[in-house]
């Protein structure tokens, strides 16, 4: 068993870098719900999911496995390719934080450690069947499974209490939110914590200090425990705020659905070792309950931002991890190269955010700014217009100009010669 070498160490800081910009990038997909129904104030929400995501770190393996032995095949592989792997995924994180878009740090880590592995080795260095039934296949089924789970629990909860007093009915809701919130990220610390635990064991394995198959080592799990827990605490305010409110307006009813179906999916997949999108199944959820309540929309413009942010996370992450690799193939002044490029593109990303800040004292706030991408979006016209008709006074109409001791009133913008005044008794002025 060889030492840990430079580039080896580099590497395995640079996993754990991923791991706490994925654990604020992803606070939102357990604490948005909860934070916007006002369940739990904002700091003590993702307190409490850092908490419970290192928690999580602990429960399973299964998702580490399938990334340190299942998506690239481990002979011939080297160590710089997990590193340019990582940077393709840290940089799109990032940047979608920046913009206030929840997309899946997990496919921004497969892509970047696809895109390095075929850079390197070519595309023979892929498990292709791998990558479909265990990447993309869950990619496409969880936003569906959670999205539909959550419309139903939605319909049910709404259904069961409908007799009940609203504010009492509110109040159980938001206790609810609070413990399928606490599940949420507990599936969170389960699934994604392990995703940085199987990139570091890849690379301990290819430089040696594993063989081929081993589990996660100790260490390992606790470091990438605490990344994620540091991260989420820190908290991912701008896609809290898309998430909470961009998406569609939750009461708790519907948070609680949202959570308990994101939950259910997550859980499951980490069981049969599926490395499935925590993001993906929360947005998901989020918007079927915004389906599930009568009235309810969702904001389909905001949506389809989000899904275009899912569909090129896989190939823009890719093309960074692809563009890395050429350079950390090259020696060591690549990897110092590569380094150096990740620190200044993170560095211009953080002083842009620093324009228009979102923390947790804003997160929930309703103004939105002119450029601000991470609030809800403003309402449409045809939305404005409908909600700007007012229905007509109760009586039939015939109650202008009726013989009435009270004068009639009428609010109109023209002047006051009017035909109003005709229509009354003329005995009686009419007052405008």
């Amino acid at each position: 068993m060889e030492h840990i070498t430079l580039l080896l160490g580099i590497v395995i800081v640079t996993a754990l870098v991923f791991d706490f910009t994925n654990g604020f990038h992803d606070t939102a997909n357990a604490m948005a719900t909860t934070i916007s129904t006002g369940a739990l104030k904002p700091k003590t929400a993702v307190a409490m999911s850092a908490v419970l995501n290192l928690v999580g770190a602990f429960l399973s393996v299964e998702v580490a496995k399938t990334i340190s032995g299942g998506i690239v095949n481990e002979d011939g592989l080297k160590t710089e390719v997990i590193f340019a792997a990582l940077v393709g995924a840290i940089l799109w994180n990032l940047l979608t934080w920046l913009v206030g878009l929840p997309s899946s740090s997990s496919h921004a880590l497969f892509g970047g450690l696809i895109g390095a592995a075929v850079m390197s080795m070519g595309w023979s260095s892929i498990n292709g069947g791998t990558v479909v039934t265990k990447v993309l296949i869950p990619a496409l089924a969880a936003p569906l499974v959670a999205g539909l789970a959550a419309t139903l629990a939605t319909r049910l909860t709404y259904r069961i209490g409908r007799n009940t007093d609203t504010k009492a009915t509110a109040k159980g809701y938001r206790a609810g939110q609070i413990a399928s919130a606490g599940l949420v990220s507990l599936a969170h610390g389960t699934n994604d914590a392990q995703k940085t635990m199987g990139i570091i064991t890849l690379a301990l394995v290819t430089g040696g200090v594993l063989n081929p198959g081993a589990n996660p080592p100790m260490w390992v799990i606790v470091s990438a425990g605490v990344a994620i827990a540091l991260g989420t605490y820190l908290g991912g305010w701008r896609i809290i705020r898309t998430m909470g409110r961009g998406l569609t307006d939750l009461q708790p009813q519907q948070g609680f659905a949202a959570q308990t179906s994101a939950a259910t999916v997550i859980l499951a997949s980490s069981h049969l070792g599926f490395s499935l999108s925590t993001t993906q199944s929360c947005s998901g959820a989020v918007m079927g309950a915004g389906l599930g309540r009568k009235g309810g929309v969702v904001r389909w413009s905001t949506a389809t931002r989000m899904f275009v942010a899912w569909g090129l996370t896989l190939p823009a992450a890719g093309l960074v991890g692809a563009g890395a690799e050429f350079l950390t193939k090259q020696g060591p002044w690549g990897v110092a190269v590569t380094a150096a490029l990740l620190i200044a593109g993170s560095a211009v990303i953080w002083v842009l955010s620093r324009r228009n800040a979102v923390t947790h004292t804003n997160v929930t706030d309703d103004e939105i700014r002119d450029d601000d991408t991470t609030g809800a979006e403003p309402a449409g016209v045809v939305t404005t217009a409908i909600a700007a008709v007012q229905p007509p006074p109760a009586g039939p109409l015939a109650t202008v100009g009726a013989s009435s001791d009270e004068p009639v009133k009428a609010t109109i913008s023209a002047p006051t010669t009017t035909t109003t005044g005709a229509m009354a008794d003329p005995a009686r002025p009419a007052t405008v």
